[in-house]
């Protein structure tokens, strides 16, 4: 087969030869268009018999080159004796050489990645937890047939000439998950000297004018709660807190008195039972199932009777009753109902009855 391989090579160079001769003709043709001169299509209709002649030829000597190719064997024998003949050590071609050459590669790759296929020491897995996640929560801390118990302490706000500070406690009863029924008692007399602030002491002083001022002694109610709003948020980054708002009101009595300031020497109060109403607002977050911690905005509101602000003489006995007007106890305090209204601030906590509980519906 080495021997015709020369032959073929003649050929193609024929019929490149062919093609070249046949590029430079039409690269060498005018195609100006001078007087006298045939038209265009004359001249390509010329060109193109050129051309198919000169290919005829080539095609012609190529065929007869082929044919005393083909005659003449160049000594090629396609016999079975060849064929089954055994292939010489050495004698491969270099295809084959390196087709072994590529199998050898893959071979030795393959089995490197076999060689580190072995038993590995598996890593340590950690334990696998399965938790439910429902997408409505239940309650966090049931409030249904329980016992609350709160105490707390508490201040006024809004009264800038006397403050009523109060240590307190109260007990309900829920009846429903957002409904109670109770009763809360405050303690406020620490003292039987009640003199006011600095502001009430400083404003007779260079007013001379005096403020009427009362000092209250306890109060006892009977009260509803409603929470109409509860749920949870996040704080710092870590811990997540129940949370619950409610609204309070409820009725009561309080023991007041008016504190002598316009004529102290002479005047002296008892304590007295006042019809007083009380509503507020509190928010309550649940450290634990059954304790909680809270802060609530509560209004208490009753009628005063405040001190009389002015003064009778010692020597006027207006009523005949033989008592100068100074000295007549009817005449000490003014002679109206004042409507009164003190903002307190409680704050406590709370502790539930029984400790744990029971959810009746499923999650």
């Amino acid at each position: 087969m080495n021997k015709n391989f020369p032959r073929f090579l003649a050929i193609l160079a024929l019929l490149a030869s062919g093609l070249w001769f046949s590029s430079a003709a039409q690269a060498q043709m005018d195609f100006s268009l001078d007087e006298g001169e045939e038209p265009v299509e004359d001249i390509g209709d010329a060109a193109g018999d050129a051309a198919g002649d000169m290919v005829d030829d080539m095609g012609d000597a190529a065929g007869d080159t082929v044919d005393e190719v083909v005659d003449d064997g160049g000594g090629m024998s396609f016999g079975t004796d060849e064929a089954d003949a055994p292939v010489e050590e050495g004698d491969g071609s270099d295809a084959a050489d390196f087709g072994a050459g590529e199998g050898d590669v893959i071979g030795d790759l393959v089995g490197e990645q076999t060689a580190d296929t072995g038993p590995r020491d598996d890593a340590p897995r950690g334990t696998e937890t399965v938790e439910e996640i429902y997408a409505v929560q239940q309650v966090y801390a049931l409030r249904l047939n329980r016992v609350e118990l709160a105490p707390s302490a508490a201040f006024t706000v809004n009264d800038p000439f006397v403050s009523h500070p109060a240590i307190g406690v109260a007990l309900n009863y829920w009846w429903t998950n957002v409904l109670a029924l109770g009763v809360n008692f405050l303690w406020y007399q620490f003292q039987d000297d009640l003199t006011g602030t600095d502001l009430n002491f400083f404003v007779r002083r260079s007013t001379r004018l005096a403020i009427p001022i009362t000092q209250w002694q306890l109060g006892a109610y009977l009260n509803f709660t409603y929470v109409p709003f509860y749920g949870k948020f996040a704080g710092f980054n870590k811990f997540i807190f129940q949370w619950d708002a409610y609204i309070v009101g409820g009725i009561g009595i309080m023991r007041t008195r008016p504190v002598p300031i316009i004529d102290p020497e002479i005047r002296q109060f008892d304590f007295g039972t006042r019809v007083a109403f009380n509503v507020g607002v509190g928010i309550r977050i649940f450290v634990s199932r059954f304790l909680s911690i809270f802060t609530e905005f509560r209004n208490y509101m009753y009628l005063e009777r405040f001190e009389n602000t002015e003064v009778g003489l010692d020597t006027i006995d207006s009523d005949g009753d033989g008592t100068s007007d100074r000295l007549d106890q009817d005449t000490w305090l003014s002679g109206s109902n004042t409507f009164t209204n003190n903002t307190s601030v409680h704050v406590g906590f709370t502790i539930f009855f029984p400790f744990s509980f029971e959810y009746k519906l499923p999650k």
